[in-house]
């Protein structure tokens, strides 16, 4: 089991729990950062647009954790940012394999987000598992892409393995206290049909799962990170609504509103399908957190 774990990505809502976590259990953590000194922690400076990346960090490593990524959900899909978007995932992988490649130490490992958009924007009967292919939509092309680039690292004999994120669930940040600022008007509505899925995950159970990948003796693997829960938009608002003590108006917002002012990025507010968690949970995961508040 390697003790060193090298961290990119590691600064934000999910590398910070993953890091706090690792800590906790005794291991060493360095992150990759632009920041070239991070208080408190072990740092190595890389930029992926500059193709910087510190050798030192890859003869520090035993295992790498790969987060890295442009949030999906922070502008609009300009065609600029659709590039960032890729680019942010393929090229910060590409470059993070470069620099393994050259090393003469490598890592035993390399644990790498992923995401369920790799099934494809659509909501359907179907329940997706691992087995299932890419959908062809912006996210699901981009998805591949990104693990692609991640295989190779099997390649130079590294095990490789890739946890598909469903949407993290966090008082700290990201999607969850975007939910919550509508009920400061005393009320919740469902998103367009409302019928559309949100694979979810607790941030504490999505930390204690890249744990479980660091320590599984088995060979690599692909998981979908997502809680067994399975929970519609309209479930989720109401169950929002009874948690804040709000009143629930089972009225969708139309779907068209969601489409003028975000565009094609709607599509990750008013589409979502059932994914499985069974074959991490067969593999001996267990979630902890099965509530989102």
């Amino acid at each position: 089991m390697g003790k060193n774990i090298l961290i990119t990505g590691g600064t934000g809502l999910v590398g910070t729990a993953i890091k706090d976590l690792l800590i906790s259990k005794g291991y060493n953590v360095g992150i990759l950062s632009r920041q070239k000194k991070i208080s408190g922690i072990k740092s190595f400076n890389w930029d992926y647009e500059k193709e910087i990346l510190d050798a030192e960090a890859i003869e520090f490593a035993d295992v790498i954790i790969h987060l890295a990524g442009e949030n999906i959900s922070s502008k609009r899909w300009t065609a600029k940012q659709k590039k960032r978007i890729i680019d942010s995932r393929v090229k910060t992988t590409e470059l993070l394999y470069s620099a393994v490649q050259k090393s003469d130490k490598k890592p035993s490992k390399i644990i790498s987000a992923s995401a369920i958009g790799y099934y494809g924007s659509q909501t359907n009967d179907h329940i997706f598992t691992e087995e299932d292919g890419p959908g062809n939509d912006f996210l699901a092309r981009t998805v591949v892409e990104w693990e692609n680039a991640v295989d190779k690292f099997s390649g130079l004999g590294i095990e490789t393995s890739m946890l598909r994120l469903g949407v993290v669930m966090s008082l700290k940040g990201g999607a969850l206290p975007e939910m919550l600022k509508p009920l400061k008007f005393r009320f919740a509505m469902p998103l367009g049909s409302g019928g559309q899925f949100v694979p979810w995950i607790a941030l504490e159970d999505l930390a204690r799962m890249f744990l479980f990948v660091i320590e599984k003796n088995d060979a690599a693997t692909i998981y979908n990170a997502v809680n067994p829960q399975q929970i519609n938009n309209r479930q989720l608002m109401k169950y929002l609504a009874k948690k804040q003590h709000r009143w629930f108006i089972p009225i969708g917002i139309p779907a068209f509103i969601f489409k003028i002012i975000f565009g094609e990025m709607a599509v990750i507010l008013l589409e979502g399908s059932r994914v499985s968690a069974k074959k991490i949970e067969k593999d001996g995961f267990q979630f902890n957190k099965n509530e989102i508040l």
